[in-house]
Parts: C-alpha cells; sequence; structure tokens
C-alpha cells in the first residue's frame, strides 16, 4: 500500500508506525476517520461532498478506517474482510472531480489539524493522500 516514509533518523517507517503502531496506530485512525467525517457533516464547505454520501455514515466511517489502517502499513482489515479495494472502480459510481478531491482532503486536513498532528507528519500524510483522492477523480 504506502511506500516506506525515508524519514532520516527515524526508526519509524510508516504512517501506521508513526501514529503509534500496534500500540495505538488503529486507536489513532479511528480517531482520524471519526473527525474526518464529523468535519464532512458539519463544515458547510464540505456540503456537496457530503451529499455523495449516505445518511448514515456509519459503514463509510468503518470501511475507511480500515482501508486506512492497512493503507499506513497497519493490519489489512480491509482486504481481510472485503479483498482488494479497488478503488476507483468503487468509486466510479460519483461524480468526483477537482471540488470533490479538494473538498475530501480539505476535510482530511481540518481533521489532522483538529487532532494536533506535528507540521511534518501532517504534510507527509496530506501529499500521500492527494494522491490517493486525486486518482478518484472521474469528471
Amino acid at each position: 500500500m504506502l511506500n516506506k516514509i525515508e524519514e532520516t533518523g527515524s526508526s519509524k517507517s510508516t504512517f501506521f508506525e508513526l501514529l503509534g503502531g500496534a500500540e495505538s496506530g488503529t486507536e489513532n485512525i479511528r480517531k482520524l476517520v471519526e473527525t474526518f467525517y464529523d468535519v464532512m457533516e458539519s463544515d458547510s464547505k464540505a456540503k456537496p461532498i457530503r451529499a455523495m454520501h449516505p445518511a448514515d455514515l456509519t459503514s463509510a466511517r468503518e470501511k475507511l478506517f480500515m482501508f486506512l489502517t492497512g493503507w499506513t502499513g497497519g493490519p489489512q482489515l480491509y482486504i481481510e474482510r472485503y479483498g482488494h479495494p479497488f478503488l476507483r472502480k468503487r468509486h466510479l459510481p460519483f461524480a468526483i472531480d477537482e471540488s470533490a478531491r479538494d473538498q475530501w482532503m480539505y476535510c482530511m486536513i481540518q481533521a489532522m489539524q483538529q487532532l494536533g498532528y506535528d507540521d511534518k507528519l501532517m504534510t507527509k500524510l496530506a501529499e500521500q493522500l492527494y494522491g490517493v483522492a486525486d486518482f478518484m477523480r472521474n469528471h
């Protein structure tokens, strides 16, 4: 999934490890996902992308948590339950343009800021997530 971080002088090689590894990585990813969707539900800047989601976000929250856990280098929860994510294929029914991509990134960056992520970590993680979000564009 996610390439090694290549942080000079760091013993941490994945985002999962930087987020707490086996000790607290899954808990921290869960907090990130919950905060991300809370921002999406409450921030008017995210209204169009929120409209692409079902009224009940329970499943979306769980799937993103499972995906991000594996994508960051942790346990492959999503793959174990659902198989290969086929992200682009799963997102084809939705009209995802630059604006939707940017709204998704806005929510993720707001979530990282609210959780007090270190600027360097937030920048690196946002850069990687932007690549994924941009890959979802289909309009």
